[in-house]
């Protein structure tokens, strides 16, 4: 994220007399996000839904609407808060469905994609029959990715994800109108071009008598280094290609990107081999990615180990040994209740949050147009005890 956006967000912050952890949102950095992908949208006819999994932070859905079609949902619980916050259409994929989930979701969802044929024939009739028009796909595995890390591949050897070209030969698919498949993750539209060559190559026959074709989500288009004009170059071409066929994509990183912070404090410092800084903000607990992938999250005015004057090794406030979120530099030494702000934290890490040892969870602001800080949300012992008993 740019610097004086970080800084303003903040001061924003600070003004506002709130403390820490807490997500601070740019509402302009949302509507700029908004923007690019409404113009994509109007050059090329695709439709651009937002992928819960990555952002939901609902109350800030009204000012998003006017740019997106709707929402993608991960299962049930995603797809009626997009029903219910965003409107729009609902699409809706799982690995696999659950009898009940299936009748619920006959409510409110307009697309149903099916992970395998299984699922697909299993439900079939109970979609087909309800109501309300539902469009059924099925997602495909065109055994091509370009992972940015391997925890992130949709078709490594054994993945669960998608139905194989060779599954398709012979199946009966009548009542299935679209493909899906996700198969990039922070990529531009060069590995999307690979990997729709593979798509063509496998599942031409078959596209050829659908309705619709969903590209997935991993497209970082509204980052500063996308080539927007290479992938309206490639949605002409499957215009081209298929003309008959409706092009959605489903980005969730790319909605939220460059949009928000986590500000943390330091709440004590302590020596052992190397000066220690105890955050109250947790790798664990709060950016779960950082151990994960892992990857080391950027700090305002911070640097790598030895980089500037002082070295400190950032933990966090679980008793969990390897609560660690690096090793950073800083100009000055650090004192008890200084502030860092971890750049670019709004999708994923949110969502992405847990209670884990009783610890808080962040709360949430939103920085309006106007510079001014509102408070959206403070979580508090409640919500740690409610979803254990």
């Amino acid at each position: 994220m740019p610097a004086d956006q970080v800084r303003a967000l903040a001061d924003a912050f600070a003004a506002g007399g709130q403390d820490t952890p807490a997500f601070v949102l740019d509402e302009s950095a949302l509507h700029r996000n908004g923007e690019i992908l409404a113009g994509v949208r109007e050059r090329t006819g695709a439709k651009i839904l937002l992928a819960q999994k990555a952002f939901a932070c609902f109350p800030v859905y009204p000012g998003l609407r006017p740019y997106l079609s709707g929402t993608a949902a991960s299962g049930l619980h995603e797809a009626r808060l997009g029903a219910e916050e965003f409107g729009g259409e609902v699409h809706v994929f799982s690995p696999a469905f659950k009898p009940d989930e299936i009748t619920a979701l006959v409510e409110i969802a307009d697309h149903f994609v099916f992970n395998s044929l299984g699922q697909w024939h299993r439900y079939q009739d109970e979609v087909l029959a309800a109501p309300r028009a539902i469009s059924c796909g099925l997602r495909i595995n065109p055994e091509y990715a370009e992972a940015v890390a391997e925890i992130y591949n949709p078709c490594a050897p054994g993945s669960r994800f998608g139905v194989l070209a060779a599954q398709l030969e012979g199946a009966d698919l009548d009542g299935i109108e679209g493909l899906h498949f996700h198969t990039l993750c922070e990529q531009g539209p060069d590995a999307l071009e690979r990997t729709l060559e593979s798509v063509y190559a496998k599942f031409d026959p078959w596209l050829r008598r659908m309705k619709w074709l969903n590209l997935g989500g991993g497209h970082l288009i509204t980052a500063p280094e996308y080539d927007v004009e290479h992938l309206v170059r490639l949605l002409a071409g499957i215009r081209e290609r298929h003309p008959h066929l409706q092009v959605y994509l489903e980005p969730g990183e790319a909605i939220a990107i460059r949009t928000g912070v986590l500000i943390g404090s330091v709440i004590d410092l302590v020596e052992n081999g190397i000066p220690i800084a105890v955050l109250d903000v947790s790798a664990t607990a709060h950016m779960p990615d950082v151990l994960e992938m892992p990857y080391r999250p950027v700090i305002e005015g911070a640097g790598l180990p030895g980089d500037k004057a002082h070295t400190y090794r950032l933990g966090g406030p679980t008793c969990l040994a390897g609560d660690v979120i690096g090793d950073y530099s800083f100009d000055t030494p650090l004192e008890i209740g200084d502030r860092l702000v971890f750049h670019d934290m709004a999708h994923y890490t949110m969502v992405k949050t847990t209670t884990f040892n009783g610890v808080p969870l962040p709360g949430i602001s939103l920085v309006k147009e106007n510079g001014v800080c509102t408070c959206l949300r403070q979580f508090g012992y409640e919500d740690y005890r409610g979803r254990l008993g």
